[in-house]
C-alpha cells in the first residue's frame, strides 16, 4: 500500500468564453424550437409513459416526443448547478462547481498495445485494472473512466470494468458503457457495497454514469433506461451527444450544436420528471465527416466545437463534461499524437468547465498504448501550471537576496536559492535524467514510468467482505446476462 496524494485539478482566475450572451440565447432558442417542433425519439415504453404523464406530447407509434417550451423550462429549473461526487476515501471527493476543473482518462477503447510484448491485442480486464492503478497514482487525474473494456466477459464487460476500477483506485469511477435497467441495478448494487450504504451513496456517490445519445435526435433505449434507474436513486448521470457535421448533424457548427443540445436537454428533462433535483451533467463532443471520403475526423484545424459546448451547458446552469485528447494518431509518441491535443487542456481550462475527459487513447479513442497516459498527463500538467495565478509575495520577490548578490554576483550560494531551486524547475517527460545525467527519450521514459507505477503503487485494498460481495454480484450478473 502506498501513500495517497491530494488531487491536483486546474484552478485558475482566468476565463475565456467562446460564445457571447446573445449567441447563447440564439442557440438555446434553437434547442427549444427543435424540441417543440421536431421532437426527439425515445424508443423506450417506460420513458414514453413518464414523458406523457408530465406534459410532453408523445406519439407512441413513432416514439417521437415533442416538448412544449414551458415543460422544458419548468423541468430545467430543478437541475442542480453543482453537486458532489465521492471517492473511496474522502480525500478524493470533489464538488462540481467549486471553481476547479477535474480531468479523467479517455474510455471504452477496444484494443491494447501490450506494455511488455508491444503486441496489439483485444483489451482484457487486467488492462482496465492496470490503468486504474496508474490513474490512482497520478494526482492530476481526479476520477477514472475505464480506458478499455473487459472483452473476455462479453455482455457483462461494463460491470467487470466497474469492478476493476473499484478494486484498483480510491478515486471516483465513471462508466460510459453500462446500459439497460438490469445493468444499472447491478452497478448500483456494486457501488452501494463500496460506499457502505444507500444513504452514503446518495451523500457522496462513488460512481456516476455517462449515457450517449444517438444522432440525429434519438435516445438510446438501453442508455436512457439505465439513466432512469440511476436518476431515481440520485446517482449522477450525464448525457453526451456526439454529432458528426455533415452526416449525422448539419454541416454547420451552430446547427450541429443546437441539435446535439436538444438531445441532451430532452434526456435531462426526463430525469427531472422522475426525480426533481437529480444530479445531471451536460456534454457535447462533435466531430466532422471528411467531405472527400466521409471518414470520421475529430481534430481538424477548427477546435471551437470542443470548447463552445461548455458555454452552452453553463447557460442552462448545468455542470459540463468537456472533451479533450483522443487523438486520431494511430500510435503514441508521434508528432500528430502530441500536436493534435497540445492545446486541449489549456484551452478548456479557461472555460471553467467542471470535469473533462479524456487522456490516454490513440486511433480516435480506440487504442491503448499504456505510455500514452503519461505523455498526455505531461500536457495536462503544463496547462495546469500555465493557468495558475502567479505567486507574488515578499518571499517570491526575494528583494533581500537580490540586494545581497548585487550586480555581477551569483545566486547559487544564497540561502533563498537553496530553499527554492529544487522546486523552481518542474521536470516534464522531456527533461527526465538518465543515471549519467543526460535527458531520456520522452516516450521511453513514459514506458518505464508506467512500468514502475504498476510494479510499485498499491492503493489500499478493499476489505474481504466487500470483495466477497462484489464477486457475488458479478457472478449473478454473469449468469443472468451472458
Amino acid at each position: 500500500m502506498t501513500e495517497t496524494t491530494p488531487l491536483e485539478p486546474i484552478k485558475t482566475p482566468y476565463r475565456l468564453r467562446f460564445i457571447g450572451d446573445e449567441q447563447l440565447q440564439q442557440l438555446q432558442d434553437a434547442t427549444l424550437s427543435i424540441l417543440e417542433r421536431t421532437g426527439v425519439k425515445f424508443p423506450s415504453e417506460a420513458a414514453l409513459k413518464v414523458l406523457a404523464d408530465h406534459g410532453a406530447l408523445v406519439d407512441f407509434k413513432t416514439q417521437v416526443v415533442r416538448f412544449p417550451r414551458d415543460v422544458v423550462l419548468s423541468a430545467m429549473k430543478t437541475v442542480p448547478s453543482r453537486f458532489k461526487v465521492g471517492g473511496r476515501i474522502p480525500l478524493y471527493d470533489f464538488h462540481l462547481g467549486d471553481g476547479c476543473t477535474y480531468f479523467t482518462t479517455d474510455g471504452c477503447g477496444v484494443e491494447t498495445i501490450d506494455l511488455d510484448t508491444r503486441e496489439r491485442r483485444p483489451s482484457r480486464k487486467e488492462d482496465v485494472a492496470m490503468m486504474a492503478r496508474v490513474v490512482d497514482y497520478l494526482p492530476g487525474i481526479a476520477f477514472y473512466w475505464p480506458m478499455v473494456s473487459s472483452q473476455e466477459h462479453r455482455r457483462t464487460a461494463p460491470l467487470h470494468d466497474l469492478d476493476a476500477g473499484f478494486r484498483n483506485t480510491l478515486k471516483h469511477v465513471q462508466s460510459e458503457t453500462i446500459m439497460g435497467g438490469s445493468d444499472a441495478r447491478y452497478a448500483l448494487e456494486m457501488s452501494t457495497v463500496i460506499a457502505g450504504s444507500k444513504e452514503e451513496m446518495r451523500r457522496r456517490p462513488i460512481f456516476s454514469l455517462l449515457v450517449c445519445t444517438i444522432a440525429p435526435l434519438v435516445q438510446d433505449k438501453d442508455g436512457i433506461e439505465a439513466a432512469m434507474v440511476l436518476a431515481e436513486e440520485g446517482v449522477p448521470v450525464g448525457f453526451l451527444a456526439m454529432p458528426t457535421l455533415g452526416t449525422t448533424a448539419p454541416a454547420t457548427l451552430a446547427g450541429a450544436l443546437s441539435m446535439a443540445d436538444a438531445e441532451v436537454i430532452s434526456a435531462t428533462v426526463l430525469t427531472q420528471m422522475i426525480n426533481p433535483g437529480a444530479p445531471v451533467f451536460h456534454s457535447i463532443m462533435q466531430a466532422w465527416a471528411d467531405p472527400s471520403s466521409g471518414r470520421y475526423v475529430s481534430y481538424p484545424l477548427d477546435p471551437r466545437g470542443r470548447y463552445a459546448p461548455v458555454d452552452m451547458a453553463h447557460h442552462w446552469r448545468m455542470p459540463c463534461l468537456g472533451a479533450c485528447y483522443g487523438t486520431d494518431a494511430r500510435e503514441a509518441g508521434t508528432w500528430q499524437s502530441g500536436s493534435e491535443v497540445a492545446l486541449d487542456a489549456f484551452m478548456i481550462g479557461l472555460t471553467g468547465v467542471e470535469w473533462v475527459t479524456g487522456l490516454g487513447l490513440t486511433h480516435t479513442y480506440t487504442r491503448l498504448y499504456p505510455e500514452s497516459l503519461l505523455l498526455d498527463y505531461d500536457l495536462y500538467q503544463k496547462a495546469r501550471y500555465a493557468l495558475m495565478e502567479l505567486d507574488i509575495s515578499a518571499e517570491s520577490l526575494a528583494l533581500d537576496t537580490i540586494e545581497a548578490v548585487g550586480a555581477c554576483g551569483h545566486y547559487l550560494a544564497q540561502k533563498h536559492t537553496r530553499k527554492h531551486m529544487r522546486d523552481a524547475m518542474r521536470r516534464g517527460v522531456c527533461h527526465q535524467l538518465t543515471p549519467d545525467g543526460k535527458y531520456q527519450d520522452p516516450r521511453q521514459y513514459a514506458i518505464d514510468q508506467t512500468k514502475w507505477i504498476i510494479a510499485n503503487h498499491r492503493p489500499e485494498p478493499l476489505d474481504a467482505a466487500r470483495l466477497t460481495e462484489l464477486d457475488r454480484i458479478l457472478a449473478s450478473a454473469d449468469r443472468q446476462l451472458n
